[in-house]
């Protein structure tokens, strides 16, 4: 015998139903964490601990700046911020969602009552009939009390994927609340150290101007003597306004990093503003405990954390889609009184009960349960290429650092070595003068040099710090698992 053509998806769902529950497993894919193939180690180098100096912990890296201001930021930032506290309310709503989904494996009851008096209509067919009756009362009351209960056998595992998506979900918000932690406590620590950076600079460009001022009123003395070219005197003058036009925007540089920093302690601009008015030595980066490897990045970092729980969610739901070929079976039960009379409620003759088994199956949706689940596995395809990009830009941003880190602290060195010979120069141009063999304007012009030098030696040391925030940063400190 040939089968009807459209019958035949139709049989072949209820043979495949059929062993879905002789097997009693959930449909659809188990997930399988998907391998990375990783190098054993980063190509960048990691700055060592200084010798008889404790490793920085990672969950709290910026109690190895040894600055108490900053570590005083980043205890406000835990209690304060408002980037967290938006985390943490969408934790409580995914947490929510998670124990729904888990409820409703369950059998759900239900309490009811009613009371109140009832006009019979004498033109319905109740009234139509009735009122030829003898003993009819059109006005009679309702009272009536009742427990319901309704189920639904999750025969193929449908729900049991939903509760799983959920808890995956819920795992992925945790997730999130930490990597807004981390991200949070990095940008703190990158804006403290430009505050500290651009305060150091300032001070010294202030230096630079009273030098450059000095100068040119050397050599408006000098022109009017008739000993210097007036070619040095304009030279002079536009190098003194070149710098006092770099303090407005060291100024604008430093009024947006303390502004920042009141933003992520949950506090308007300018509310700790005084706290950070003195000045203070940019933070030296500590140097780093053991010898991190990409693979930690895996378990370490919340935001790879995040992308791999989104992917077993995707995973599940992939088996709530197929779950959607099979039969939704449901069991529902009432049991309570139903009387006309409030003094007859609770007679036995007034008891009503009723028991009911409920099957609801999509057997021709004109391919409405293909089209879900392939979006379920579009979704779970995307999820994985969202994971495995989630740890490439995890190594490269350590990468990144990492070198950034390095480069920083021997340009720093270099630059020291360029001040120690400077200031030697310095004070030889000085000990000239006092002979009388060069003037006062060979010492400004070492005086010059020193405060350049200088400036862009606060500018290194202030780099190697940032990098070593966004190393911690990267490597996935600031919290704990």
């Amino acid at each position: 015998m040939t089968l009807i053509p459209k019958a035949r998806p139709m049989i072949r769902r209820l043979s495949v139903s059929l062993a879905a529950v002789l097997a009693g497993c959930a449909v659809g894919p188990n997930y399988q964490a998907p391998r990375l193939a990783l190098t054993p180690g980063f190509q960048a180098p990691t700055p060592s601990a200084k010798p008889g100096s404790q490793p920085v912990r990672l969950d709290a890296w910026w109690t190895g700046f040894g600055d108490p201001e900053l570590t005083r930021i980043m205890g406000r930032i835990a209690q304060e911020n408002l980037d967290l506290a938006e985390a943490r309310a969408r934790l409580i709503e995914a947490r929510a969602g998670a124990r729904s989904a888990g409820a409703a494996l369950l059998p759900a009851i239900d309490a009811s009552g009613s009371a109140g008096p009832v006009d019979q209509s004498l033109d319905g067919p109740i009234g139509t009939i009735g009122r030829h009756l003898p003993g009819f009362e059109r006005d009679t009351g309702d009272y009536a009390l009742g427990l319901g209960a309704r189920w639904e056998i999750d025969l193929f595992g449908g729900l049991r994927r939903g509760r799983e998506a959920a808890l995956a979900g819920a795992a992925a918000s945790a997730a999130d609340l930490e990597a807004a932690k981390v991200a949070v406590e990095a940008d703190a620590g990158d804006a403290y150290v430009q505050v500290r950076a651009y305060q150091a600079r300032i001070a010294l460009a202030r230096q630079e101007a009273e030098v450059e001022t000095d100068l040119v009123a050397l050599l408006s003395q000098r022109l009017s003597q008739g000993v210097t070219p007036e070619l040095q005197l304009h030279l002079a003058e536009a190098a003194l306004e070149g710098v006092k036009a770099s303090l407005p925007t060291l100024n604008t540089g430093l009024e947006a990093a303390l502004n920042r920093l009141d933003v992520l302690m949950g506090a308007q601009p300018g509310t700790y503003r005084a706290e950070l008015t003195l000045s203070g030595a940019i933070p030296e980066p500590p140097g780093f405990g053991g010898d991190p490897k990409p693979g930690e990045l895996l378990r370490r970092r919340p935001d790879v954390i995040a992308a791999e729980a989104r992917l077993r969610a995707s995973s599940a739901e992939i088996g709530s889609a197929v779950a959607e070929y099979y039969p939704k079976i449901s069991l529902s039960g009432l049991i309570g009184q139903d009387s006309l009379s409030p003094s007859e409620l609770f007679h036995g003759d007034a008891q009503t009960g009723q028991i009911l088994a409920g099957l609801r199956w999509r057997l021709f949706d004109f391919g409405r349960i293909d089209a879900e689940v392939l979006a379920a596995r579009g979704k779970a395809a995307l999820a994985l290429a969202a994971y495995r990009l989630s740890v490439l830009k995890a190594v490269e941003e350590v990468e990144n650092a990492l070198t950034g880190l390095s480069d920083d602290r021997a340009r720093a060195a270099s630059l020291e070595l360029e001040i120690k010979a400077l200031t030697t120069a310095r004070r030889q141009a000085e000990a000239a003068y006092e002979g009388g063999v060069d003037s006062l304007i060979e010492v400004r012009d070492a005086d010059r040099d020193l405060l350049s030098a200088s400036d862009q030696l606060i500018q290194a040391k202030a780099g190697a710090a940032r990098a070593a925030v966004a190393s911690f940063r990267a490597l996935g400190g600031g919290w704990t698992r």
